[in-house]
């Protein structure tokens, strides 16, 4: 007995000296180093202001914020996605609204005196994109997945949603990484995008080569081809992948070297004005035969104004078939701070002024419009398709039916439900089957919302809302008309 007494007290003590040891080594080390006056100042102690800096996030996600005050995304909204993918969300809460009805800006629908009953709901066909085309697209939903590269996302996370989307019978969109087998996999609708990069179909030098973009286009899954001129998170820049995130199959699919950053050009090289753009646009749509449009951050009207004089010489005929009008807010991923938070402007204010200048100049039905930007729960995909959008896409909301936390890691590689990272023990976690029924489950949850906000409405169906079916609070004690801030209609009369 006195040997193991002995045994556990030398023990003990050579953990007190190992702990002796390593405090003296980072006093040393902390008054010796220059960059942090903090910890040169006080050794040791002011080691955990950065480890409380580094935990405030979580903190503050799980124990200080309420309900409605984090960003980008607050309790209320991840919790009610949560429990729509795993078709636990019931039909009522208790108590009255959390949220503060009273914040200029809020969106707030206009029931109708005698609302529709439930058995009068109608299935009513949407609208086709570029019906002139050889192969035009009639989606099967208003709501559907918005760009994710693949490489930003990680196979897994591809995988359940390709899978999941085939079985909502909604469209994946590809982002600009290029089209990947994952993408396929579920054998669904695709929308194949080709960002500034041009990856998937580049020649060595960044431009267009026809023959890889034939043959991708030439999928029968790959049902339309978005342009991507700029994105909510960084107008202006290109795309960001990490050189952590650049394996061997990513360089392949992208046409890039193994192992090295990646980065977009801010602009198309080969697209520097309206006239080019439109260039552009029809010679995709040659080579596919499929509807062709353009995605981009909108900060004035310069560009429709440019566009519409174009198509006053070339005809109607050379009209984008889409604009996906992208807000300020939107995107995922890795963005410089100044761009994520001060160019570009909402999406409240952009779908508006984009629907209203097609209305002017006559292109308005010739032209789809699609939304995205935050659009992750039902108020505010009815609010979009009440304001001008024939369709609406969300990444964020489906990173949320995947599992996302909100960590804020979709930069580090380091991802902790696996969904933004190249990590295989991190993407364990994320299991594809599961995860597939969660984004359908989501999917048909967010159908049945919009369809009884319709209801409420008194309209049929969420594609016959209307801006006279939406008011906008303008201080605490008024609320203004969507219809009344613009005089174009969302529907044709």
């Amino acid at each position: 007995m006195t040997q193991i007494n002995e045994i556990f007290l030398l023990i003990v003590g050579l953990i007190a000296l190992a702990l002796v040891l390593a405090l003296a080594f980072m006093y040393v080390a902390d008054r010796m180093q220059v960059d942090d006056a903090i910890r040169r100042n006080f050794p040791i102690l002011g080691r955990f202001r950065h480890a409380f800096l580094h935990l405030g996030e979580f903190f503050r996600a799980y124990f200080f914020a309420a309900d409605r005050e984090e960003l980008p995304f607050n309790r209320a909204e991840r919790e009610w996605i949560d429990a729509a993918s795993e078709k636990e969300i019931g039909d009522t809460v208790a108590f009255g609204s959390t949220r503060n009805l009273g914040v200029p800006g809020t969106a707030i629908f206009v029931n109708a005196a005698f609302p529709l009953l439930d058995q009068d709901m109608a299935d009513t066909p949407l609208k086709t994109i570029g019906p002139n085309c050889p192969q035009p697209y009639t989606p099967g939903s208003c709501f559907n997945i918005s760009a994710m590269s693949y490489g930003s996302i990680s196979k897994p996370a591809v995988r359940a949603l390709a899978k999941g989307a085939a079985r909502a019978g909604v469209w994946l969109n590809t982002g600009e990484g290029g089209l990947a087998p994952a993408h396929l996999e579920g054998g669904g609708e695709i929308v194949f995008q080709i960002g500034t990069a041009k990856y998937g179909v580049r020649q060595s030098d960044g431009q267009l080569d026809e023959a890889k973009f034939k043959a991708i286009a030439g999928n029968p899954q790959v049902k339309m081809i978005e342009i991507k001129l700029s994105q909510g998170a960084k107008p202006g820049k290109g795309g960001i992948l990490p050189a952590a995130k650049v394996s061997e199959e990513i360089a392949e699919i992208r046409g890039i070297p193994v192992g090295e950053d990646s980065l977009s050009p801010n602009r198309h090289p080969d697209i520097a004005n309206a006239s080019e753009l439109l260039d552009q646009i029809e010679r995709l749509r040659r080579l596919s035969g499929k509807p062709v449009g353009f995605k981009a951050v909108f900060s004035g009207t310069e560009l429709l104004d440019d566009l519409c004089k174009e198509l006053g010489q070339r005809g109607l005929s050379a009209a984008p078939d889409f604009i996906t009008v992208d807000g300020g807010e939107g995107g995922t991923g890795a963005s410089p701070m100044p761009l994520i938070d001060l160019v570009g402007l909402p999406l409240s204010e952009a779908l508006v002024m984009v629907s209203d200048q097609l209305h002017a100049h006559g292109l308005r039905e010739r032209i789809r419009l699609i939304a995205s930007g935050k659009l992750v729960t039902p108020e505010n995909v009815a609010w979009a398709l009440a304001s001008g959008a024939d369709y609406c896409v969300s990444a964020r909301g489906f990173m949320f039916a995947l599992g996302c936390i909100q960590a804020l890691k979709c930069d580090k590689n380091s991802c902790p439900t696996g969904i933004t990272t190249n990590d295989p023990d991190l993407q364990k976690g994320l299991v594809v089957t599961d995860k597939a029924q969660r984004v359908a489950t989501y999917v048909a949850e967010m159908g049945k919302q919009l369809d009884m906000i319709a209801h409420a409405c008194g309209v049929l169906s969420p594609d016959q809302l209307d801006r006279q079916h939406v008011r906008i609070v303008q201080n605490s004690r008024q609320s203004t008309s969507l219809a009344q801030l613009s005089p174009w209609p969302q529907r044709d009369e």
